[in-house]
Formats: structure tokens, C-alpha cells, sequence
């Protein structure tokens, strides 16, 4: 039941944002975009994970490298020349957004493994790592860094507050899961030791 619930919320996440128009002639804005981007690998991908564990249980892949694999693909759409062609191309934007689900899966699989948690502390702390240096770099560039039409809308500050949206839901997301493998690990280790 609980599986179930996590599925639902996972699924009716991405529904929304990718049903929703935030992007196109008629409004929207970087900001827009970013928070569709963190709503997809930050929270619908682990909670489809959560929700399905059986569909992703032969992914094979250590959470380490699930961990660059997600930082190329992130990385790589925020680099310019890419992001603006995503902004202008509709071609383009589905395949960022099937690159940004594909590896938010990829990743939160591999790191929600039972037997990976310490690993898998460890590849949500390096995610955690490159997206806050991604926001810092949206919020304190003195300069638009995209030129796509929708990217200029808003200017500066609206650049701005993408970087914040980043930080505000993407560094959370994986520090606390993160520290919260950590935990579940030191105390199976603590409780090992005191098991006859």
C-alpha cells in the first residue's frame, strides 16, 4: 500500500510538470524550467523508485558511477549551446527531459539499494555537491548565461531564482537522503557488532 502511494506521487509528479506549460510563447521562464527539472530527478524519480523496487532491482549499475552518469547529463543540458537548443527545439526538450528522468532513476535505483547504502551515501553526497556548485553558479553569475528568448524573460533575477530553486529542493533532497543512508548503515554496522 505504501509502495503504491509512493508510485502515485512519483507518477502524478511528473504528470504535472511535464503537462503543465511552463515554457513557449505564451510565458515562462528559467525559473520555470528549473523547477520542472528538480521536480523530475529530485523527487518524482526516488519516489517512482520507492514506489516500484521490483522494476529496478537488476539495475546493476554502483551508485558512484549512477552518481556521474546524472552529472554528465545535468552538466551537459546547463551547458549553453545545449540548453538553448533544448529551449528552442521541442525535439531537443523531450530529450532532456528523457535524459534527466532516465538518469534521476538510474541513480536513485542504485543508491536505494539495501546493500549500497554506504555507497549510496556517498553518491547522493556527490549529487548533492554538484548541484549546489550549479545553483551557486546560476545565482552569482553577474551575467545571463543563456540566450534563448525564454531564458531572457526574466532576466537576471529570474536566473537567479532557477539557482535558488536548485539549491532549495535539489541540495535537501540529497543530503538528507544521504545522511539518512549514512545512519540506517552505522547502526546495522553498530547493531552487527553487538549481535552474538
Amino acid at each position: 500500500m505504501k509502495q503504491n502511494c509512493f508510485l502515485l506521487a512519483g507518477l502524478s509528479l511528473l504528470l504535472l510538470v511535464w503537462m503543465v506549460p511552463v515554457e513557449g510563447a505564451t510565458g515562462g521562464y528559467f525559473s520555470a524550467h528549473m523547477l520542472r527539472h528538480m521536480t523530475v530527478v529530485a523527487l518524482a524519480t526516488p519516489l517512482i523508485v520507492l514506489g516500484a523496487p521490483r522494476l529496478f532491482s537488476d539495475i546493476k549499475v554502483s551508485p558512484l558511477l549512477a552518481s556521474v552518469v546524472e552529472f554528465l547529463i545535468v552538466w551537459g543540458w546547463h551547458l549553453p549551446a545545449f540548453h538553448d537548443h533544448a529551449r528552442a527545439n521541442p525535439v531537443m526538450l523531450a530529450s532532456e527531459q528523457l535524459s534527466f528522468l532516465l538518469a534521476g532513476l538510474l541513480l536513485w535505483a542504485s543508491v536505494l539499494k539495501p546493500r549500497e547504502a554506504l555507497a549510496g551515501a556517498g553518491g547522493l553526497f556527490l549529487t548533492s555537491m554538484h548541484m549546489t556548485l550549479l545553483g551557486a553558479i546560476l545565482i552569482l553569475s553577474p551575467r545571463l548565461l543563456y540566450q534563448a528568448e525564454i531564458c531572457r524573460l526574466g532576466g537576471i533575477p529570474d536566473q537567479q531564482m532557477g539557482g535558488m530553486i536548485m539549491l532549495a529542493i535539489g541540495t535537501p533532497v540529497y543530503l538528507i537522503a544521504s545522511l539518512v543512508l549514512l545512519s540506517k548503515e552505522l547502526c546495522s554496522g553498530r547493531n552487527g557488532e553487538l549481535t552474538p
